[in-house]
């Protein structure tokens, strides 16, 4: 028999040899999802880290899930005026329009802005204008033409531009008349009723600011803006509604409201020493007792970017000032007499940044997990991923699918493009990661605009021939190859029959090729910038 055995084995050819024990191999570990490796100290280690960081980001899946929870809990508490002002109560509102290069919707705003449904003896328009190219004479002439139709306009320019914006709405405070100042960036297109809709809740004397919804003009011009405004749609309905209505603190965004000036004055004025001066302002003034508003039901359509690099520098600069406002007043936050769950809810809303550095290392973390996966099998794979998993992924899905059915309702096909969100927020990583690492290294950087090109119609694509578009720098060939290192992980999944690993590869995969790429096409379309034939007054 042995003789036998051996005689068999002189036989085969290497390529018989190699077959055999590959197809011993793969009996013994049958049970295992890689049949390379054995748990050994690297091993561990991948495994710690991941589950280290799965556990951290279900913790923040969890917070998101309470959320969901909330809404539906309060979406009917909507609030009230204590009073309604007679027309004779009315405030002056001082409305101040910050500027910056917006040689291509400083005319439809202005058209807005004077359309307003507001005594035109009561309000006040202010141009703060800091641009350097030639808005300074579109906007300049456009305030002369309204002012001679009667309204109280004022065109404001700086030429040193410091503090940037909240340098700009602070100086002009310094001459406005209102008791109330309403804000409008230079993309948001105010309803003509609006301000009468605002005004009524400074019938309260503790009320600091009113806030309405940002809703999308070009919500549906391509993929990019279709996956920004379920985004943006998850922060308006969900977050900020959840936030106000719960107790919570609640940030202005920035635009698209209006502040009692004496809160202004009170909580420290416009400082300028993070990125977001709105959301630091907000949470001064709550630290000092005001109250704030929210409006889900009432909204102001603005226009979001088409361009993938327009769209993360906002992102980064977001991102970034966040947390530089968590720098600045956690501390203070967490010393406050303030209840528990509103110092909690703070925490995860000023360090929900954090999550970017941490989905880089868990992207590199991917193919190796591959590789180095238990040796328990399916059922234990199960036992652990499952509940993480639900709360970092399944969140989200429940988070941004809960703002769309309470917009649209449950037919909406924007449900479909769930996935994508999530691919294009792990896109995000890199750019939002540098500025979470800038904000706690203490670097700073100027507070850079988001392009606005007035683009209305679905065909419209004249936008690839104006200027402000942004560069692309070093970060898509980093994308881009993080997108090549999931190409690979698919591959090699495919390969093995990890069929279970798939989706969330493609979402890594999707998520990093599609902000490279578009990244790098976009610029190329771009780079040679066009000026404007003419800005004639329409």
């Amino acid at each position: 028999m042995i003789i036998g055995t051996t005689l068999a084995f002189e036989f085969e050819t290497p390529e018989e040899l190699l077959q055999r024990l590959f197809a011993e191999i793969t009996v013994k570990t049958a049970d295992n999802i890689s049949p390379l490796y054995r748990l050994d100290a690297f091993d561990w280690t991948v495994l710690a880290l991941y589950f280290g960081l799965l556990g951290f980001l279900s913790i923040y899946g969890a917070y998101r899930i309470k959320q969901v929870v909330d809404f539906w809990r309060y979406r009917h508490v909507a609030p009230q005026p204590k009073r309604i002002f007679g027309e004779d109560e009315l405030p002056p509102i001082t409305v101040q329009l910050p500027l910056f290069n917006e040689v291509y919707v400083v005319e439809r705003l202005l058209k807005a802005v004077t359309s307003l449904d507001y005594p035109r003896h009561l309000l006040e328009i202010q141009i703060l204008d800091d641009s350097t190219d030639e808005t300074q004479q579109l906007a300049r002439a456009l305030a002369e033409r309204y002012a001679r139709a009667g309204f109280d306009i004022h065109y404001i320019h700086r030429a040193d531009r410091s503090g940037f914006k909240a340098g700009a709405l602070a100086n002009g405070l310094r001459t406005g008349r209102g008791q109330l100042i309403a804000i409008f960036d230079a993309d948001f297109v105010p309803k003509p009723d609006c301000l009468r809709k605002m005004v009524h809740f400074f019938s309260d004397p503790l009320v600091a600011c009113v806030q309405m919804r940002w809703s999308h003009i070009n919500g549906a011009y391509n993929l990019l803006a279709r996956l920004q405004t379920i985004m943006l749609d998850g922060h308006f309905v969900i977050e900020q509604t959840v936030r106000n209505r719960a107790g919570g603190f609640f940030n202005f965004n920035g635009t698209a409201g209006v502040w009692r000036r004496c809160a202004i004055e009170m909580s420290g004025g416009w400082q300028h020493d993070t990125l977001t001066e709105d959301t630091d302002l907000s949470f001064r003034a709550q630290l000092m007792g005001w109250r704030f508003v929210y409006l889900l039901d009432e909204d102001v359509p603005s226009e979001v970017p088409v361009e993938i690099n327009a769209f993360k520098a906002q992102q980064r600069r977001w991102a970034k000032g966040v947390t530089e406002v968590a720098l600045k007043l956690y501390p203070r936050i967490w010393r406050a007499s303030l209840p528990l769950r509103v110092k909690l809810e703070m925490f995860f809303r000023l360090t929900g940044n954090i999550s970017y550095p941490l989905m880089i290392v868990a992207s590199l973390l991917q193919f190796p997990l591959l590789l180095v996966r238990y040796n328990q099998g399916f059922y234990h794979l199960m036992l652990f991923d499952l509940p993480l998993l639900f709360f970092s992924t399944v969140s989200v899905v429940l988070f941004y699918g809960s703002a769309i059915w309470y917009l649209d309702g449950g037919r909406s096909r924007r449900l479909l493009h769930l996935p994508l969100v999530m691919a294009l927020g792990i896109g995000l990583a890199f750019s939002n990661a540098r500025a979470v690492l800038e904000a706690l290294l203490g670097i700073r950087t100027e507070f850079v605009r988001t392009p606005k090109y007035r683009i209305e119609r679905a065909d419209d694509a004249t936008w690839k021939r104006k200027k402000y578009h942004r560069r692309r720098g070093w970060l898509p060939l980093l994308e881009l190859s993080f997108a090549c290192y999931f190409l690979l992980a698919l591959a090699y999944a495919v390969h093995m029959e990890l069929w279970g690993t798939l989706p969330f590869l493609m979402l890594f995969f999707f998520g990093y090729a599609y902000m490279g790429v578009m990244s790098l096409l976009q610029t190329l379309n771009g780079s040679v910038l066009r000026q404007p034939r003419s800005l004639r007054l329409s």
